[in-house]
């Protein structure tokens, strides 16, 4: 599901201080952060590629993309693919990584695959040096994930799930004592919900592809349920299927997946408007682990030997996110930049310096 490299530095999204140098108090008391394996910048800002939608060597039936996905404006086709980013994100939050206007998100490690990139993204900073495998070694680094729930008011209230058999190792389940349902895992225990119930029967039967990915329905349906009934104050989700679609080179599944991640995101999102504990107090922060080639042959894959696959994006809505949409300014943001920025929007001190500093724009 992975192998390649990303440079990121700095994007930080939500944090302000005021006048005297004094923290600003901050709406937000619950954190949702979600990724989506290898998604590119390209359809994100610009919808399905005209360079791949009606390709038939990567789709089942030649032009069956074209009427769901296809417009000759970009700007139609973005919103085609992706409607919740671009009929409520883009009013309500803020979207970065559009390289057109100079606003560029990039990885920080200069591995540009999966292991580093979420190491960054979760632990704040790159680690070269240590994290340079998609091996199933317990990370050295302690994630975001890892310090709240050290923390009183955080311990137990933290949850991750994701679709790549990894995860309990870049989160370091044993460690961190974070639960992390991912790969094939069911959910336990004695008080299962019905739909997490009928969502164990459903994945020991319906196999997909991929020896160490799940399919990502089975992940999102965990994620809900615990959203649901466990009500946690941090919750983790990685979405799988993108990333595993182009390295197949079927770019008619890629371009469906993240369609349906994009219906995902907004089941999430309404939920969280939709209850009380959540409503207005939660910030929803988006992102990817690394980019993808830009030819019909560099797309499939990412690493140090691709030099686009560190260029990714990053978006952000909630109460302390000022609504400024698609951000046109130029500058340099970096994935490393979400851990200290989530610290920011609950009011914390991030313990580990060598994370990147805050998004500020991200925070009023």
């Amino acid at each position: 599901m992975k192998n390649l490299k990303i440079t990121f530095t700095c994007c930080v999204m939500l944090l302000a201080l005021s006048l005297e140098g004094m923290a600003q108090d901050y709406k937000t008391e619950h954190v949702v952060l979600i990724t989506l394996d290898g998604m590119r910048w390209q359809e994100v800002f610009k919808g399905a590629d005209s360079l791949l939608v009606d390709d038939t060597g990567m789709i089942e039936s030649p032009g069956s993309l074209l009427k769901d996905f296809w417009d000759r404006d970009p700007l139609k086709r973005r919103e085609m693919l992706l409607p919740f980013f671009w009929n409520t994100l883009s009013k309500e939050g803020q979207i970065y990584g559009n390289r057109a206007y100079g606003n560029k998100v990039d990885n920080s490690n200069h591995m540009w695959f999966s292991y580093p990139g979420y190491n960054e993204f979760l632990s704040g900073f790159a680690d070269d040096e240590r994290i340079n495998s998609n091996d199933k070694i317990n990370n050295p680094n302690v994630t975001l994930l890892e310090y709240l729930n050290q923390l009183p008011e955080y311990k137990g209230k933290v949850m991750a799930f994701g679709s790549w058999d990894v995860f309990p190792y870049i989160v370091n389940e044993e460690r961190s004592g974070v639960p992390v349902n991912a790969g094939f895992d069911v959910a336990e225990g004695d008080d299962l919900t019905p739909e997490e119930i009928l969502t164990n029967k459903l994945q020991s039967e319906i196999r997909g592809p991929w020896g160490g990915v799940r399919l990502d329905p089975f992940t999102h349906s965990y994620a809900m349920s615990a959203l649901k009934t466990k009500k946690p104050k941090v919750l983790y989700i990685s979405y799988g299927e993108t990333d595993d679609w182009a390295h197949g080179n079927h770019y008619d599944q890629y371009i469906w997946s993240a369609k349906q991640t994009d219906a995902y995101i907004k089941e999430i999102w309404d939920f969280i408007q939709s209850d009380p504990q959540y409503k207005d107090k939660t910030t929803m922060i988006i992102g990817v682990d690394h980019g993808r080639g830009i030819t019909k042959t560099s797309w499939r894959g990412h690493g140090t030997q691709i030099p686009e696959a560190g260029q990714i994006w990053l978006a952000a809505i909630g109460p302390d996110t000022p609504a400024t949409g698609e951000m046109k300014t130029n500058g340099q943001w970096h994935s490393a930049m979400v851990a200290r920025t989530v610290f920011k929007l609950l009011g914390l001190e991030y313990p580990d310096e060598k994370a990147a500093p805050a998004i500020e724009e991200m925070i009023k």
